[in-house]
Parts: structure tokens; sequence; C-alpha cells
């Protein structure tokens, strides 16, 4: 199990973070939600060393975890990138798998069904619409060995099938082991795969737990209402 213990990080006199602390067990979807701005992207960022934070550590078993170390236990997929934007998706999935390490034998094939990447295997990266290219870049997270994926706003560009089909197979590999901790501001995409949540507002973990517990603690019926009543 992996602990993020006292997570600070500041930009000049604004706190991005404040003591951010909660859990990531082994094959959950866990979902950090919270509104732009709440600092869901920085606290990625500083998980997986993109950039320092001010305080606080990641612990995996009670032993903490060094930014150096930390590439080989988790593996962050921001939003909004176009990775070689001019090479084709099946060029840039298979260098992607070769530089990664690769994922088990017959992965491969399965990724790109769940995905529905087969028609995109000869489009460049650049000329993709943005729900495509979000499936691609969910296959390179998919596609790599580490043990925990963070990926920044999954669902962002797809449609209403296009959700429910992606958020189906992150879930059938959380099944296999795999952990996936997902950035999410749609409440309503989140209560529908998560397993647990951490609530994020302004920097700081608003609540922490499965829905059954975080709207127990709100005393709601809701995750939306839970989230309004806890921050």
């Amino acid at each position: 199990m992996l602990t993020v213990s006292h997570l600070t990080k500041h930009y000049g006199h604004v706190a991005a973070l404040s003591d951010v602390s909660f859990s990531i067990r082994p094959g959950e979807v866990l979902g950090l939600i919270g509104p732009n701005g709440s600092g869901k992207t920085t606290l990625f960022e500083c998980l997986a060393g993109v950039q320092p934070a001010d305080a606080g550590m990641l612990l995996r078993d009670g032993e903490p975890v060094s930014v150096r170390d930390r590439s080989s236990v988790l593996f962050y997929m921001p939003d909004g990138i176009a990775p070689w934007a001019h090479q084709t998706v099946g060029w840039v999935l298979r260098y992607a798998e070769g530089f990664f390490g690769g994922p088990p034998p017959g992965e491969w094939a399965d990724v790109f069904e769940r995905l529905d990447l087969e028609s995109l295997v000869d489009v460049r990266v650049g000329e993709l619409s943005k729900g495509q290219r979000k499936r691609v870049l969910l296959a390179i997270g998919l596609l790599t060995p580490q043990p925990v994926l963070l990926a920044d706003e999954p669902f962002d560009g797809l449609d209403l099938r296009q959700t429910r089909e992606v958020g189906g197979a992150l879930r059938l590999y959380a099944a296999t082991g795999r952990t996936l901790f997902l950035s999410i501001h749609q409440i309503s995409d989140a209560a529908r795969f998560c397993d647990r949540f951490v609530l994020l507002s302004e920097g700081r973990v608003c609540g922490e737990g499965t829905l059954d517990e975080i709207t127990g603690r709100a005393k709601t019926n809701t995750l939306e209402d839970a989230f309004l009543a806890l921050t």
C-alpha cells in the first residue's frame, strides 16, 4: 500500500497543497475529486516527481519512496499533451511499449480492442480529436509496467458512450491488480467507476473513503451532495 503523508506545496505565498495525507490501496480505482484549481494536477506532479514538494513524503508499505525511485512505482499520464505529434498512433504505442518495458504478453491487443484504437493505428497523433487523443494517452499508460497509474482527467473529451466503455475497461485492468488513481472533475463519472475517493478542495483533503463512508459522514445520499457538504 502507498501512503501520501503531509504533502505540501506552495507557489510563492499561495498554498497549492496543504498537509495532504491519504492512502492508495493495491488493485483499486481511486478517484481524486475536486473542482478546477483545487490542486489535483499539482498533487499528481508532486507525487510523480515532476515538480518538488515543499514537505511531505510518499511511503510504500511504511518505507519512504525517494523521488528517484518513484518512476518504478508510479506512471503519470498528464492531461492535454500530444506526444510525438507527427508520428502515427501505432508508432507511438510501439515506441512507448519498448521504452517503458512493455505489458505482459497479449495485453497489447487487449488494450487496442478495449480502447477502440484499431482504426487509428495509421493516423498521426497531431491529427486526432481530443477524445481520440485521450484514448491513446490512456493506452500508453495501460501499456506501462508500473503498478500504479496516475491519469489526469481520463474522461475529458469523451462522449457518454466512450466514457462508459473506457471506464469499464479501466475497472477490468484494476481487477487484474493494477492500481488506477484518476483525477476527475465530473463527480458523476467518479461515482460510477471508482472504488474509493479522495476529496480535494483548495489544496486540502476534506474526505477519503468509499461512497458509503463519505455520504455517511456527510449525511447525504450522493457523492455530489457529500462533496458540497464537506467542502
